[in-house]
């Protein structure tokens, strides 16, 4: 039997696809100390991932991202959602189908993005019910989350919800709207109550990451009963994106740093999405550990990098996963060697104008597309500033992660290579 030590109490951990699995895969991969832990993690899912993509000959993502709708109840300031079309649904039976081809290739866990995911609540217990090997997740602002609906998903055991919250009341509802704080405690409150192992979701941006990366915030989510966090840098996508929310370098250190000591000192897990890039192998878009379907089909490396060259109602999920531009994407990686420069959207932004072009991809946003080359305009300037910063943190950093990394990017080029059907040296 499995067991995590959770807010200072020991939690017996059920098989998988129970919720409470994913959250113990999530805390291995995010300690792997080195290849050996890496390949051996779970039921050997690293092994069988590199089985499976040698058979489908496409690298196959471990969490396949679904936007069911790109309708939204609120009005997140400087949420990205607002350029998007409303009314755009992944149809119940669209859905089950790309379920179905995820499960045939052997992608068992499927998280939910938006727009508001439970705007369609009761077609994700009717896929979560009929999809009973796979564990699900919804990025949710939590304000549709009652009573009746944790029931279910106590019954179902295989969903969780990420609920997003940005700091304190008066931070969380200055973008959010008012009461939304109170809101998202409260389904915290109830999901408690049933021993469900859900977690927080975080934006932190320049006004609020003091907060967000303090001792009392990170008590309090732990104290509401979440098991473990998500951190999302703001990233300035989108045609009226507010750039001033930005993180400086100086900023974004602070949130690594500090993060880092709070999760070794309480055994806690908290995934910072840009800032564990030294965890992860770099990037992990398009079909590496990610790949993300929007609400209208397109098939994108991950759920911030709007652009595609194919769409789900044209191609299958493993022909997008072989697309010209996923191709592109990957042969990319890693966008630098300093894993703390990950991304090609804020670390490395002419890199995403580079894979765009020679990809021929085009910009998903919706009402308002937006070129690469626009996009990158936003990040040059923090990217440098980020550089010089990233170089001295890295050489501060454990040595068995200095050491790991370049023997993750040679077994990342191995993948590559068995996956894509252009094996490497290595």
């Amino acid at each position: 039997m499995k067991y995590l030590m959770i807010n200072g109490k020991k939690e017996q951990i059920p098989s998988f696809p129970h919720h409470k699995a994913y959250i113990y895969r999530s805390k291995q991969f995010f300690s792997a100390k080195g290849i050996a832990t890496h390949l051996t993690m779970g039921d050997f899912i690293t092994l069988k991932e590199l089985y499976n993509g040698f058979k489908n000959k496409c690298s196959l993502p471990r969490v396949l991202l679904v936007d069911p709708t790109s309708n939204c109840n609120l009005r997140c300031k400087g949420c990205w959602s607002q350029d998007y079309e409303s009314g755009h649904n992944i149809s119940y039976e669209k859905f089950d189908d790309i379920l179905n081809q995820a499960e045939e290739l052997g992608i068992m866990d499927c998280l939910m993005t938006g727009g508001e995911p439970l705007l369609r609540k009761e077609d994700i217990l009717k896929l979560c019910k009929k999809h009973n090997k796979m564990t699900f997740g919804a990025f949710t602002n939590a304000t549709l989350i009652d009573e009746e609906f944790a029931d279910a998903m106590a019954e179902l055991g295989n969903l969780n919800v990420f609920i997003s919250i940005e700091g304190t009341a008066e931070e969380t509802d200055f973008r959010r709207g008012a009461g939304v704080y109170d809101k998202a405690i409260r389904a915290m409150d109830i999901l408690r109550s049933r021993d469900i192992g859900f977690a927080f979701s975080a934006c932190y941006h320049s006004r609020n990451y003091r907060t967000i990366a303090s001792d009392d915030f990170l008590d309090k989510m732990r104290e509401q009963g979440a098991w473990f966090g998500w951190m999302f840098q703001y990233i300035p996508v989108g045609s009226d994106a507010d750039t001033s929310m930005v993180c400086t370098a100086e900023q974004r250190a602070y949130v690594l740093e500090k993060i880092r000591d709070y999760c070794v000192k309480h055994d806690y897990v908290i995934v910072d999405f840009w800032n564990n890039g030294h965890l992860s192998f770099g990037c992990i878009g398009a079909g590496v550990g990610f790949a993300h379907i929007n609400a209208k089909g397109d098939v994108e490396p991950c759920a911030f990098c709007h652009y595609s060259d194919s769409n789900i109602y044209d191609v299958s999920l493993a022909e997008a996963l072989r697309s010209k531009f996923f191709t592109a994407f990957r042969d990319a990686q890693p966008f630098s060697d300093n894993p703390l420069r990950p991304c090609p959207l804020i670390d490395n932004p002419q890199a995403i104008i580079d894979v765009v072009n020679a990809g021929g991809a085009k910009s998903t946003h919706l009402a308002n597309p937006e070129s690469p080359e626009d996009l990158a305009r936003k990040s040059f300037d923090r990217a440098k500033e980020w550089e010089a910063l990233a170089g001295e943190l890295f050489q501060k950093m454990p040595e068995h992660n200095r050491k790991n990394f370049p023997l993750f990017l040679k077994y990342l080029s191995f993948k590559k290579g068995i996956t894509d059907g252009r094996r490497k040296k290595i």
